[in-house]
C-alpha cells in the first residue's frame, strides 16, 4: 500500500465515526479519571465529537504519504488539529453562545480555546492516526463487504442526522459538561 487511493465515500464515513467514537470515549475517559464523573462530551447526545472525525480525516488526507516521519506528522497534526479545535470553538461560541470547554487557566492558551497541552495531545493523537490506526482501520475495512460497509454508512447517517436534528434545537449542555455560557464570561 504505497499511497492512499481510496476514493469510496463509505471508507470515508466509516472513518469519520471511527475516529468521532474515539474522540468522545478519549474525552469521557479523562473526564472519568481526572473528576470522578462520567460525562457526555460535546453538542451531541451520542456517542461521537464530529470535530475529532473531522481532524483525523484532514490529518488523513494530509498526512498518510508521510506515516513513516512521525515528527513532521506530530509536527503537523498538532498545527491542524489546534486549528480546527478553535475553529470549532469559535463557531459553537457564535452559534449557541456557549464554550464547551474552557482552557482559560491552562499554560499558553489562545481565548481559552485551545492550549498547548491539548496540542502536544494532538500530535501525540496524529502519529497513532497516521502511524498505527490507519493501517488497521484500512485491513478491517477490507475484510467486510461492500453491502456491509454501505449498510452501517447509511445506518450512522441516519442516526447522526437524527441527533444533529435534535441538537440543533437542544443541544448538549447536561450536567458536568464545561459548557459557560458567554454572557456569563463577557460583559
Amino acid at each position: 500500500m504505497k499511497n492512499l487511493n481510496i476514493h469510496y465515500f463509505d471508507y470515508y464515513v466509516l472513518l469519520f465515526f471511527c475516529l468521532s467514537f474515539f474522540g468522545w470515549l478519549w474525552e469521557v475517559l479523562l473526564y472519568l479519571f481526572t473528576g470522578g464523573v462520567l460525562v457526555n462530551r460535546g453538542v451531541y447526545y451520542g456517542p461521537y465529537l464530529p470535530v475529532y472525525g473531522i481532524g483525523g480525516i484532514l490529518l488523513m488526507l494530509l498526512l498518510h504519504a508521510k506515516r513513516k516521519q512521525p515528527v513532521l506528522v506530530f509536527i503537523v497534526s498538532s498545527i491542524i488539529c489546534t486549528a480546527v479545535e478553535y475553529a470549532a470553538a469559535t463557531w459553537l461560541e457564535q452559534k449557541w453562545g456557549v464554550r464547551w470547554w474552557d482552557y482559560s487557566d491552562a499554560f499558553m492558551n489562545v481565548d481559552g480555546k485551545i492550549c498547548l497541552l491539548c496540542s502536544i495531545g494532538f500530535g501525540i493523537g496524529g502519529v497513532l492516526l497516521i502511524c498505527m490506526f490507519q493501517p488497521l482501520f484500512h485491513k478491517f475495512y477490507h475484510r467486510m463487504t461492500r453491502g456491509m460497509r454501505i449498510f452501517i454508512c447509511i445506518a450512522l447517517i441516519l442516526i447522526f442526522v437524527a441527533d444533529a436534528a435534535y441538537s440543533i434545537i437542544r443541544p448538549n449542555a447536561g450536567k458536568n459538561i464545561t459548557c459557560i455560557f458567554v454572557s456569563d464570561i463577557i460583559p
